[in-house]
């Protein structure tokens, strides 16, 4: 990596800093890093991770992006992408999301798995990923950009954390011998009005499919995926916007319900 790519690499890292701390978003940050240089955007969205860290968060998880095929044709890109789920980002089934904790909020419905192994050896086949998974539960992930208008390529996403806002876990837990993902049907409704639905399928042909790549991934990385950790699949179907005051809830068949609300 050249000096200049650091430098344009810190400088990506800062703009995004200060929206954040701003409460107000920025341009795009792809005239830097350019639009598909993966490396130089993960490389980006682990300077602000670090960052995170040293003011004291703990990574809890991650989340995957861009796993529907029409999604990834949309971005010109041809893989999924993931960011890292920290310990401020979760809140409570049912409970309420104040409304300026994320830049330009949209919800989407998903599956999440929390791990009961780790995955850092082995093939990280589907096999071993199912044995690694302790159950999984409905879940809203809160996607927020820090770009202005949500005007991003793949390397402005990737930077921004993919988008990670917050997120929200239901209270039904199933296991893989109880339920199969891709298989589920999704509906998610704003204030009692349909507004997305889905199914498990839309992540990758199948969620699963989407933690094995992400643990092929992370390991690749060298931060491989942990016991106990959060794993937010991927959209099952279209994310929308959210207003403040609303309430956002998915129900998943054999999961069940979660819910939450915005802040007025």
């Amino acid at each position: 990596m050249t000096e200049t790519s650091v430098d344009r690499i810190a400088e990506a890292a800062a703009r995004l800093q200060a929206a954040d701390e701003a409460g107000e978003p920025t341009t795009p940050v792809r005239d830097l890093i350019g639009a598909d240089d993966i490396t130089a955007a993960y490389a980006v969205q682990t300077r602000l991770a670090e960052a995170r860290l040293a003011a004291g968060a703990v990574v809890v998880g991650r989340k995957i992006g861009l796993t529907s095929a029409a999604v990834q044709q949309q971005m010109g890109v041809d893989q999924p992408d993931f960011g890292i789920l920290f310990d401020d980002m979760a809140h409570p089934d049912g409970g309420t999301i104040p409304y300026a904790a994320v830049l330009q909020p949209r919800a989407e419905a998903e599956i999440a798995f929390v791990l009961k192994e780790d995955l850092a050896d082995g093939d990280l086949d589907d096999a071993q990923v199912r044995a690694a998974i302790d159950y999984g539960v409905a879940a809203l992930e809160i996607c927020g950009s820090r770009i202005a208008g949500w005007d991003i390529s793949f390397g402005d996403t990737v930077a921004d954390n993919a988008s990670a806002g917050a997120y929200v876990l239901g209270t039904e837990r199933r296991t893989l011998d109880e339920f199969e993902p891709k298989n589920v049907s999704m509906s998610m409704a704003i204030n009692g009005e349909e507004v997305s639905t889905g199914t498990g399928a839309a992540s990758l042909g199948d969620p699963v499919n989407a933690v094995v790549w992400l643990a092929r991934q992370a390991r690749e990385l060298g931060d491989p995926l942990r016991a106990g950790q959060v794993v937010l699949s991927g959209a099952m179907g279209p994310m929308r916007p959210v207003a403040p005051g609303d309430t956002v809830t998915s129900t998943v068949t054999g999961l069940g319900s979660v819910s939450v609300t915005f802040s007025a």
